[in-house]
């Protein structure tokens, strides 16, 4: 019974007048009369909605922001039932009603102000932005289709490029060629265009010449704009089915939510999804009429923070409980560790540092804008066959926002971000790489030795300022990307070669592996034990494999860590102690010491530097370790943890290979230096011979085998052979 009280004039049907009335009459009457009540009821809302007892938001915000007014549906919908119906059905007709009606709320509740001649008069009404928000959730980009159109729709994604701001006009004037008269003729909203009359309206006086057809001229000074901005908005890459491109939706925004939004951030939009005529569609489509392409006018949008990519992230009050109980329990770190990758056996200490990684440590924003990394990367450097990759497609799935890449396939405008040109519009504009898409995640590097060196230096300034700045094409900008990089890749020679010093084995510049926090050296060791181990795991593994595939547990229990990290990344973020300072302090010292000594004995430097990069490294880890725990204050404990991670990782690594100077007695110097000689006679210059076969010769003839392969080395070191084929033939050079 809406509407019966409404102001208007009542009759009964008379038996002298006919039925004449037509129902078009009655159905237009009636839907004036119901647009008239449907304002009366938005201003009724804005007015007189309160969250408690005379507590009324949107008339508070209304006064303190006559600009726009950010309307939840939910309040809408707990003030009148219908209202958000009528939105969600037919947004376009009844938005610029909620608009009219915040206007008129807003006049109202303004004073009179003193006009020009001096009197008092109602204020003038200004334009007000209504942005609406819901808790519903997105639907899927792939799953809108026409039965959508013209109605809102909810979705998110990652932005990959906004256009420049555009005049768009809301009236246009006109004025006629021939008789002058002027009009204004309103333009429909989003990237529809004005309809302009075929005729003018103007009747001619006798012996005046009628107005031609089409005579209106647009005068463009006296038009009305607002601020318009296309963006182009990708899905998320974890809704990608696998092996599908990712579909992107273009999105127009205008008036005050324009420049809000940089390319690469996260977003939830509410919009009307619409169609256009697009001007430069493709010559197929050039006779089909009826053929328009989908976009979508925002009319709210918010931006997901760093730590969830799902929109604000949401805990239930057990899920919390359930953290902060697992969290206190004594063994936290093990039952994290144990659930990495649990498919693979061994690597211990591999695990734990990936847990860190996932963690992550806590980023700091100093008073003078510096800021500090809380990510911590990790390199892991080894053998084929020691399930490095499967470590990477592990975080893949279980961190919160993660991209894969592989080190050949993928170039520096790829990792970073490419300027493109707009096919349309000729102008340049920014897509963002893989590690401005992961920002707040993990990027997962495979391959990373076979990277071209010049792309491996667009990592650079990812990795230690976590920011990426571009100045191309006229575009100069900065982009953030907070990310963690876990990195694999083999030694150059594909296996890791012990008689080959670090240097040599681990083949990336010294700027790019102090970067890393952990650097792991990751071995196939041949032991008979560990070998049947290992064996009896692998095909325990492929023989349950089927059982557990239709076993639902082991998705929820990766499920669980995804929502673990992410509510220990959103609420934790831990400092150190003093003790733990104090602690710190003194290891890194007696570090650097050690270093120092093995410098000065060995003549030349260690291959991996021991920096202040790494004491921040050490800092990271144990700020990691007590986010697991939700513990606000990294102890020594933790402290002492991460130092042992540091020293099996990337001490170990600094100090693996053969050291040159091992005390050689003077017996060996005369045992190798005679084997010199024979590999000289066996070896004319210009010749080659194929190490093993010089070897077996040598060791024919009474020569021990690891004093013949020392003495090729030392050749080798002083430039007399070079190997050639992966070490497999020696060259005797000039």
């Amino acid at each position: 019974m809406s509407g019966w009280d409404e102001g208007a004039v009542y009759y009964s049907n008379q038996a002298q007048f006919t039925e004449a009335s037509s129902e078009a009459e009655a159905a237009a009457a009636s839907t004036t009369a119901s647009r008239h009540s449907v304002l009366l009821k938005f201003k009724e809302f804005i007015r007189n909605f309160e969250k408690e007892k005379n507590v009324f938001p949107y008339r508070e915000s209304l006064v303190n922001n006559p600009k726009f007014l950010m309307v939840h549906l939910e309040d809408l919908l707990s003030f009148d039932s219908d209202l958000p119906s009528l939105l969600r059905s037919s947004p376009s007709d009844y938005l610029p009603l909620f608009e009219t009606a915040a206007a008129e709320v807003l006049a109202g509740l303004k004073m009179k102000v003193a006009g020009d001649s001096g009197e008092m008069v109602e204020p003038q009404k200004g334009e007000v932005q209504i942005l609406l928000t819901s808790k519903e959730d997105p639907v899927s980009m792939r799953s809108l289709g026409a039965q959508y159109i013209s109605k809102l729709v909810k979705i998110s994604g990652i932005t990959i490029a906004a256009s420049r701001i555009k005049a768009k006009a809301t009236y246009v004037h006109l004025i006629c060629k021939n008789c002058k008269s002027a009009r204004a003729v309103p333009c429909r909203p989003g990237l529809g265009g004005a309809i302009v009359p075929r005729s003018c309206d103007h009747v001619p006086q006798p012996g005046e010449e009628p107005c031609p057809i089409d005579p209106w001229l647009i005068v463009p000074d006296k038009s009305k704009y607002v601020d318009q901005q296309t963006l182009k908005l990708q899905e998320n890459p974890e809704d990608v089915p696998t092996g599908e491109l990712p579909r992107n939706m273009l999105l127009s925004v205008d008036r005050h939510l324009v420049q809000t939004i940089v390319p690469g951030s996260r977003l939830t939009i509410m919009g009307i999804y619409s169609i256009f005529q697009a001007s430069n569609s493709s010559t197929n489509h050039k006779g089909a009429v009826a053929v328009r392409q989908p976009y979508i006018r925002i009319v709210g949008m918010e931006e997901t923070n760093e730590a969830s990519s799902r929109g604000p992230a949401t805990f239930t009050q057990e899920e919390v409980e359930e953290f902060k109980k697992f969290a206190s329990n004594q063994d936290t770190y093990e039952a994290i560790c144990s659930k990495v990758a649990p498919s693979i056996f061994g690597h211990e200490d591999v695990k734990k540092a990936v847990a860190c990684l996932l963690f992550g440590g806590a980023r700091k924003n100093l008073p003078d804008g510096v800021k500090l990394r809380g990510d911590i990367n990790v390199l892991l450097l080894g053998d084929p066959s020691t399930a490095k990759s499967q470590f990477l497609k592990f975080v893949e799935k279980t961190a919160p926002i993660a991209v894969y890449t592989s080190g050949k396939g993928s170039s520096a405008a790829g990792l970073t971000a490419s300027v493109i040109r707009d096919s349309s519009s000729r102008e340049f504009y920014l897509e963002g790489g893989a590690m401005v898409l992961a920002d707040g995640g993990v990027v997962c590097i495979d391959e990373f030795d076979k990277m071209r060196p010049e792309d491996r230096v667009a990592i650079h300034e990812a990795m230690e300022q976590q920011t990426i700045s571009i100045a191309k094409a006229g575009i100069t900008t900065v982009l953030n990307s907070r990310t963690s990089v876990l990195a694999a890749a083999n030694p150059p020679s594909g296996r890791y070669d012990d008689l080959k010093t670090a240097q040599d084995n681990i083949d990336l510049q010294t700027t790019i592996l102090s970067r890393f926090d952990l650097i792991f050296i990751v071995k196939d060791i041949r032991m008979y034990d560990q070998d049947k181990t290992i064996a009896s795991h692998i095909i325990k593994v492929h023989a349950s494999a089927q059982t557990v595939s239709n076993d639902s547990r082991t998705s929820k229990e990766e499920n669980w860590l995804k929502r673990y990290i992410q509510y220990c990344r959103s609420e934790c973020h831990p400092r150190l102690s003093e003790a733990a300072c104090a602690k710190l302090q003194s290891d890194y010292v007696d570090i650097r010491r050690g270093m120092r000594q093995q410098a000065n004995e060995t003549g030349e430097s260690a291959a991996i530097p021991i920096t202040v990069r790494q004491l921040e490294a050490i800092i990271r880890l144990s700020e990691a370790l007590a986010k697991m725990k939700l513990s606000h204050v990294a102890t020594e404990g933790d402290v002492a943890e991460a130092l042992r991670l540091f020293k099996v990782s990337t001490m170990d690594a600094a100090r693996s290979g053969i050291n040159q100077h091992i005390n050689i007695t003077p017996d060996m110097a005369n045992e190798i230096k005679q084997a010199e000689n024979q590999i000289k006679r066996r070896l004319g210059i210009g010749n080659r011979i194929s190490e093993r076969r010089l070897i077996d010769d040598l060791t024919r003839m009474g020569m021990n085998e690891s004093i013949v392969r020392r003495a090729i080395l030392i050749m080798h070191q002083r430039g007399e052979v070079e190997y050639q084929r992966e070490r497999h033939i020696i060259v005797r050079k000039v």
